[in-house]
Formats: structure tokens, sequence, C-alpha cells
């Protein structure tokens, strides 16, 4: 007597990557999830998260710890996810654990990842994860990108990723049917993966915001990848025959969440985590007796603060940060948590560094160029609208507002020193300018000291709370020629 036995199985993974919080998405994509499984029933299905899931510029994600995004997570079914920049950089490790080891029903995969005082893998996260689906075993790598001086002062090891992933796949290539890698590294990595590595079946991608509409086949690579902020739910299709154990065929494609119902499961939790969220954040921080203006096109008071909390923050002679970053001014009356995240929601660390006068000095020219004022800023944990002028503390700056662009500051001093072109100078300014953001000069120092888990926020609600420099915020620091007038907006 024979059996019939099922020649071939098909694997459908759904995968989404850098929601960073974007919450309006999640009820819409849990439909699609539901809808798909329906649709795919009797097949095997995989869904899984490729990192940046959460970002603390939102209510729900600050005002809960992460929280939400986990219980939203956990009902809308995901079974394994890789960490972002944004996880593993934003929360310290006992934040991590209490989120991924005792709320998470899934497993997280940091392939790459190590605890610097064990050099093991915390309890919580996974070198790697073997699942079954149906007759398949299914192999998942989980790769982050690898800010190795941000990571060492968070107390991690991140280790070369395309070493990890070729170690990895030499493991586990034999123990399953179909391999994929969680790629929280950007599309040059995920090519480089596909073209270099043997082994490997699909490629999920992250980190970079890319969307392909339509997989890249790299050699017998699929790459993929959903674009960003929930606008997508992307879909693989794996087709295995049984009896030879090898992949007939792979495809893909992306699904827009636009025209999807809200779940209203998902949505209950959203609303209750957005209370709790709201009541978290309504503590109070100070009270003010006047009101901290802004302005992204001309001196500010709350610039001003900003930018002397960073010089005092970090020790250094010259306090540097764009107008930008800030949002909008504060009003007179109470402060809250609340409000600080809202006019400085981006995740961006201070830092020191050691940068020659010229540098300096082009910066601060371009920071009078509405060019640069207007630049519309993406990523490197930018929350921003513009880049907006430089806010600055520590110096003085004498200026005619209708010289030529690039030669209109006449005299600067740093302190009653005239700035000069080859002396280094200590300055505490924002981590964005060292990756070449913004103002290029500014990433042109040595010597460069990030302060983390601090966020600029951290740093305003301390100045706040102390008032003690308040009164020297209005000082200005930037002085038009005499019968000139300011820059104007």
């Amino acid at each position: 007597m024979t059996t019939n036995r099922q020649s071939t199985q098909t694997l459908r993974i759904l995968h989404t990557n850098d929601l960073h919080s974007h919450f309006e998405q999640m009820p819409k994509i849990a439909s699609c999830f539901k809808e798909l499984k329906r649709r795919y029933a009797g097949e095997a299905i995989l869904t899984l998260d490729i990192g940046d899931h959460m970002d603390r510029m939102r209510l729900e994600t600050e005002g809960t710890n992460g929280s939400a995004n986990i219980e939203v997570m956990n009902a809308t079914g995901y079974e394994a996810m890789v960490p972002g920049n944004n996880e593993g950089l934003t929360y310290d490790h006992e934040s991590l654990r209490e989120l991924f080891e005792k709320q998470a029903l899934f497993p997280v995969i940091g392939s790459n990842i190590e605890d610097s005082v064990t050099g093991e893998t915390p309890g919580w996260m996974l070198p790697y994860h073997l699942i079954r689906k149906g007759e398949l075993t299914v192999g998942l790598i989980g790769l982050t990108a690898a800010f190795t001086d941000y990571y060492q002062l968070l107390g991690w090891n991140v280790r070369d990723p395309m070493e990890s992933a070729a170690w990895w796949v030499q493991k586990l290539r034999p123990q399953c049917d179909v391999l994929i890698v969680l790629s929280h590294l950007g599309i040059r990595y995920d090519e480089r993966l596909a073209g270099e590595i043997d082994g490997i079946d699909v490629i999920l991608g992250a980190h970079t915001h890319h969307l392909l509409q339509e997989p890249l086949l790299i050699r017998n690579t699929l790459v993929c990848a959903a674009g960003k902020y929930g606008n997508y739910v992307g879909e693989v299709k794996v087709e295995v025959d049984l009896t030879w154990r090898r992949i007939l065929r792979m495809s893909g494609c992306v699904h827009t969440m636009s025209g999807w119902e809200d779940d209203p499961v998902i949505q209950e939790i959203l609303s209750r985590n957005m209370e709790l969220g709201r009541r978290a954040l309504d503590i109070h921080v100070a009270e003010l007796a006047g009101p901290l203006e802004l302005d992204w096109y001309r001196e500010s008071a709350l610039g001003n603060l900003l930018a002397s909390a960073l010089r005092r923050w970090m020790s250094a002679e010259i306090g540097l940060v764009n107008a930008g970053q800030l949002l909008r001014g504060l009003a007179a009356g109470p402060v809250t948590l609340g409000h600080l995240l809202a006019i400085c929601p981006g995740p961006i660390n201070p830092c020191r560094v050691k940068l020659a006068g010229d540098k300096l000095r082009q910066a601060l020219e371009e920071s009078l160029l509405r060019e640069f004022q207007d630049k519309p800023i993406r990523g490197y944990g930018f929350r921003g609208e513009v880049l907006g002028m430089l806010c600055i503390d520590g110096m003085t700056v004498r200026y005619d507002p209708e010289g030529e662009p690039m030669n209109r500051i006449k005299e600067a001093f740093i302190g009653d020193e005239p700035l000069q072109d080859r002396r280094i100078y200590s300055v505490g300014m924002i981590d964005m300018f060292t990756f070449g953001v913004g103002y290029m000069s500014l990433s042109e120092g040595s010597d460069v000291e990030y302060l983390l888990p601090e966020l600029l926020r951290d740093l305003l609600r301390e100045e706040l709370r102390s008032g003690e420099h308040l009164d020297e915020a209005d000082e200005p620091r930037w002085y038009p020629l005499a019968g000139k007038q300011p820059l104007q907006e």
C-alpha cells in the first residue's frame, strides 16, 4: 500500500520594517496580516519585523517605555524580529530585557550582538532561530547595523555583519530548508550579502528605508524590502520540493496599506496606550515665568538654552546645535515631559569633539545662508522640518546680514579671545553633525566622545528644572553690524 505524500510546500513570509512608531498604520497592518493568512489558508505563513518598530518620538512609545509597540506586535502575530538601531541605541539593557524577555511573545534575533561584559548573547535574545513550518525547517539570522562606538558605550559588542552572516550561514545551512536573513543593515549591505555569501535564500531588508516593489534576484538570493513607516507590507512566496529538499521558485511583492480597514483590536490597544503614555509624561518639569521662544532662521532663547546646555554637559568651550532640532518654543506656565517630547522628539545624543577654528567659521558662515537653513534632513535621528541656523554658546559673532555669502562674519570671539583658524577648540554639539549632516565641516573634528543614553530633551529637562541659566538664554550671541537688521525669516 502506498501513501500519497505532498511533494511541494509553499512558505509565505509577511514582513515589515522601519515602522518608527507610526501607530496609525499598525491597525491596517494587522488587518492585512489577517486577510493574507485567510487567503493563503493551508499554506505555511511566517510573520517577521526587520527592526526600528520603536521610535521614542511618539508619545505611546516614550510614555510606555516601548510596551505599546510590543503589545501591538504580540496582537498582530509577529513570530520574530531583529532589533534595529532605534531599539538597540535608545534603550538600556534593563529596559530591553523588560520588553523582550517579559513582554514579547516572539523571539528577538541578534546574530552579531553580544553583551560586552559576558561576551554572550543576552538571555532575552537568540543568536539564531530555527522554526518549523509544516514540513519545512526555516532558519532565521538577524543582523543589525554596527554602530560600534555607540553600542560600546551602552555595553554591547556588535560584530562585523558580513563575518557574522558568513559564520551563521555555514552553521545553519545544513539544518534548514529555507534560510532567511533579517537585515537591519541597509540596501548596500544586502546586496553584498547576496553577492558574496553562498547559502542565503531570502534577505529581508531595512534601515535605509528602501522600497523594493519587486525583489532583486542576486545570484540565488531574493532581496526584499518594504519601505518605511508601515506604508507597505512585504510578501515573499517560496516553493520547496520536499522530496529533494530544494527551492523550486521564489517571488515577492509589497502590499500598500492605503485603503485597508483598521483592525479594532489593535485600535483598542493603541487608544489605551496613548492614554497611558499621556499620563506617564504629564510630569511637571518647570514653571516658566515667561515664554522661551524659538525661530529656525535667527537667534532665539530656546535655541540658545540648548546650545548652552550642550556646552556645559560636555565640559566644552563652545556649544553648537541647529535650531531645527526644536520644533517650537515653550509658552509661559507649566512645562511637562510631554511638552519636551513634543518640541524635541528626535533620538539625538550630545557629543564632544575637537575642532579647528576654520571649520567652525565655515559652519557659522553656512548657518547664515538660507539654502542651509532650509535644508531638509532625512534620517540620522533628525525629526525636524529644516536644518535651521546654528545656535551657539561660549562665543559671540559680529556679522553683516547683507554681506557676500560666506564672507558675512566680521569678528568671532571665544570668550574674550578672537576665534583663531588654526587653534583646536573643544565643542559640545550633536552626534548628527559628526556624520557629515547639515554642516560638513563639523564632521572634520577629532577625538569624538558621545554621551549615551542621554537625549537632547534630557538636557533641556535638567536646564529647565534648575532654572539657573534661563536668563542667560536671552542674551544675544549673534550681533549684526551697527545699523544693520538681524537676519529675517
